[in-house]
């Protein structure tokens, strides 16, 4: 009998992945590139072309920003009003010592609530990233070859590939796709999406896959585990020559998926997934 399976892509953009010559545009190079994610892009594009047929449904998210946000540079400054440098972790302390500020004063008092909360979920500290994933920028978009592939598909089944998007609101920070990390009262799009977790309940395996394997498939695979409970962690298979860490964050990845393994979830390689896809499919 034909089995649920569905293919999770964790924002597959252009902005986190290390592409080649051949894959830039003229004056665009990816913001955020993680080593080894264009060849896991690629792996993940093969998996749809060749075991698509075995897939009932296949899921996108999609990381995406204002210029101006809280965990980029343009929104800070330091206390004698220069600029922040990508890749500072900004903590309560820091704010209340004086040693980075917002560059609208009037918001202070907000960012000191949100770092307060943010610090005491105990999860991540504030990073500055580079401005990355910027709604309708050459970054935002997704991998050219993942693209083609899932389009492909949506021709061949007459199903259209779920997007799910993330990170548009500036005040908080937004790695996983079922919440942000500090949700916003004011805004749903913050706040658990449980749309996209019924999605997910119905499928007898979700293969995760994307980048990056320290911060975004990690939180959102967290949260997919903390909705679905020690019961149905068997349906979640990360698939990780499918996914990279951002460099200097490769140990808290591979706690992240010691953890996840130790909870009940699989790991699998893409041939490994393919195989069972195909079987799926009858090939």
């Amino acid at each position: 009998m034909r089995r649920n399976l569905h293919l999770l892509i964790i924002d597959p953009q252009n902005d986190f992945c290390d592409l080649p010559p051949s894959y830039l545009p003229d004056n665009q190079t990816p913001a955020l590139p993680v080593p080894g994610a264009h060849a896991d892009m690629l792996r993940v594009a093969s998996l749809i072309e060749r075991g698509g047929a075995g897939l009932n449904a296949i899921s996108v998210t999609l990381d995406s920003h204002h210029r101006l946000d809280i965990a980029h540079p343009g929104f800070w400054m330091t206390a004698s009003g220069g600029t922040v440098a990508p890749f500072t972790q900004i903590a309560a302390a820091d704010l209340r010592a004086g040693r980075y500020l917002p560059r609208v004063a009037a918001a202070l008092p907000r960012l000191l609530h949100y770092l307060d909360q943010l610090e005491a979920a105990g999860r991540y500290q504030l990073m500055i990233w580079p401005v990355h994933c910027e709604i309708g920028s050459w970054g935002h978009n997704v991998h050219t070859d993942v693209r083609r592939a899932y389009n492909r598909w949506e021709e061949q089944t007459l199903r259209s590939v779920a997007k799910i998007s993330k990170g548009s609101n500036p005040w908080t920070e937004h790695y996983s796709a079922v919440q942000a990390e500090v949700p916003d009262p004011d805004d749903a799009l913050t706040q658990s999406n449980q749309t996209f977790l019924d999605s997910l309940a119905s499928a007898e395996r979700i293969y995760i896959t994307g980048e990056a394997g320290s911060h975004c498939v990690k939180a959102t695979t967290e949260h997919i585990a903390e909705h679905f409970g020690p019961q149905h962690m068997a349906k979640l298979v990360l698939v990780t020559d499918c996914m990279s860490p951002v460099s200097g964050f490769e140990q808290q990845y591979r706690e992240f998926v010691a953890a996840m393994t130790a909870r009940g979830a699989g790991t699998a390689q893409a041939a490994d997934v393919l195989a069972e896809l195909q079987e799926n499919a009858g090939d």
